[in-house]
């Protein structure tokens, strides 16, 4: 028997194209090249089975709901590849000054996944960051999840030519740094074992009577959380849990080039102080936190590049 051709994650190539509106691109476009190390964005249906009753006790029939365009596109987050996925992200521009701000004007794009050993192609017009994580971990790359919201999928190629956007390094954790309670490098912590953050938009499809695809997407409040966990030297940052005192982050992500991301979450409330003891190791502290908006900068999240 003849060797069977079947698709190999090792071939996969993943490109995107920012839209002019929703699902649309526009007469002129630029492909990029989506640095990725995975890809999960699916198609997905409802289904709705007859419920007809017969006296053989067979079913009669099944149909199809509404498509359902969704999934995680895993990165390691470096300096410049994503530019155009964090504006998703951040529902914003970069403004002249190089800094982003959580906004409301929503961008979208076209992502294709091509199975280049086998000549396939999936298309998903219509994508909007949901949500946008990322994990800062000692002796490791920073990683990211773009999760994302999409219109449909089609099995076509559009999206051809691609270019590199940018080919830089992955952020490390050894490089940067993370300050508490303000923006100084008298604020810097020396004990923080790990730093996780999340961007929610809370996206919702519009689905309506006559059409098995949304219409469109509707955002809700953006919310920013995540969890700082350090070791356990002393009780001044369970303090802020316990007496609701506000206090704020910064951290930086650097390569070796020298290119940087500073997140700036000027006001921040902890939820949670956890001190588990499990052992002889190393005691940590666990504290969740949510971003609040800042009267002196307008906004709960500020990045500058």
């Amino acid at each position: 028997m003849a060797e069977e051709t079947v698709a190999l994650g090792s071939r996969l190539e993943v490109v995107y194209a920012m839209e002019d509106s929703w699902s649309v691109l526009p007469s002129s476009y630029s492909v990029y090249d989506f640095r990725v190390t995975g890809f999960g964005i699916q198609l997905e249906k409802d289904s709705f089975e007859s419920e007809e009753i017969r006296s053989d006790r067979q079913t009669t029939d099944l149909r199809h709901g509404m498509f359902n365009v969704s999934g995680d596109i895993p990165v390691e987050l470096s300096y410049g590849a994503f530019d155009d996925i964090i504006e998703s992200a951040m529902f914003n521009m970069w403004a002249s000054d190089d800094t982003i701000e959580v906004g409301t004007t929503r961008k979208s794009f076209r992502v294709q996944r091509a199975f280049t050993d086998i000549s396939e192609y999936h298309e998903f017009p219509g994508c909007v960051v949901s949500s946008w994580s990322l994990s800062v971990e000692p002796n490791s790359i920073v990683t990211s999840t773009f999760s994302v919201t999409g219109k449909t999928m089609e099995t076509t190629q559009t999206l051809s030519g691609s270019t590199t956007k940018a080919s830089n390094s992955p952020f490390d954790s050894f490089t940067g740094y993370i300050y508490e309670g303000g923006n100084t490098s008298s604020d810097t912590i020396a004990v923080v074992t790990g730093l996780d953050m999340t961007l929610e938009n809370n996206l919702e499809a519009l689905q309506v009577v006559g059409d098995n695809k949304a219409v469109g997407l509707a955002e809700g409040r953006a919310g920013i959380s995540g969890t700082l966990n350090a070791y356990f030297g002393s009780t001044a940052l369970l303090d802020k849990f316990l007496n609701e005192t506000e206090s704020a982050i910064e951290f930086q992500l650097a390569d070796g080039s020298g290119n940087s991301y500073t997140f700036y979450l000027p006001r921040i409330k902890y939820s949670g102080g956890s001190i588990d003891v499990s052992g002889e190791s190393p005691i940590n502290i666990s504290l969740p936190f949510t971003a609040l908006r800042d009267s002196g900068i307008g906004n709960t999240l500020r990045i500058t590049r």
